[in-house]
């Protein structure tokens, strides 16, 4: 397992270049609207686990601490940069999803955005995040999840046979079933975009 996620590692590096470009078509296809959403809702000191090249980093509030972490060099240090051509300060460290490099009740806000998909588990990474929110802390979620139909369901299937071992990224995962049973409460959900799309938040 080690070595697969070395590999996803290695992955996620190669990709950090062209990352941007190649989100720039999901955002309009799916996801348009979806990281203003989360991160409108992030409070306090915010902690976002996979912040990837920091794409959501313009559109958090003025007044939230921010923190990201991820395990790819080359997402953090695009990440970085996109923080010094903003101004903005942001903590970013490199760190795995599954053992979380903070105290206890350490943040008000946890967000993941498009990186469910790609944490190998999904289970340990949300008992984690539990872990380091705050009693009453929140956690903002968007992510693409399985189909409601069937044919898609396949088609979905038939994609995660080579997405998966090059990228570790799942395409019939749906985390509000993971965030429940790590004892979170449900406070708002929704699936957009045909059921392909669910976004959340989910009060500690």
């Amino acid at each position: 397992m080690a070595e697969q996620q070395e590999k996803w590692r290695s992955y996620w590096d190669k990709s950090a270049a062209g990352y941007d470009d190649e989100m720039k078509f999901w955002d309009r296809l799916l996801y348009a609207g979806q990281r203003e959403w989360v991160c409108e809702r992030a409070v306090g000191e915010v902690l976002e686990v996979a912040i990837g090249t920091g794409l959501n980093l313009p559109l958090y509030p003025d007044d939230v601490k921010l923190t990201g972490i991820d395990i790819s060099d080359g997402m953090l240090e695009a990440a970085r940069l996109r923080a010094d051509d903003l101004g903005r300060e942001v903590d970013l460290r490199k760190g795995d999803a599954h053992q979380l490099p903070f105290e206890d009740n350490s943040f008000d806000t946890v967000v993941c955005t498009l990186s469910m998909c790609a944490i190998p588990d999904v289970d340990r990474s949300v008992r984690e995040i539990h872990r380091v929110l705050r009693p009453g802390g929140r956690l903002v979620m968007v992510d693409h999840v399985v189909s409601p139909f069937w044919i898609l369901r396949l088609i979905q299937g038939f994609i995660e046979r080579f997405s998966v071992p090059s990228a570790g990224e799942h395409q019939r995962r749906r985390p509000i079933l993971n965030v429940r049973a790590a004892g979170f409460t449900i406070s708002e959900s929704e699936r957009i975009k045909g059921g392909h799309v669910e976004r959340l938040v989910a009060t500690k």
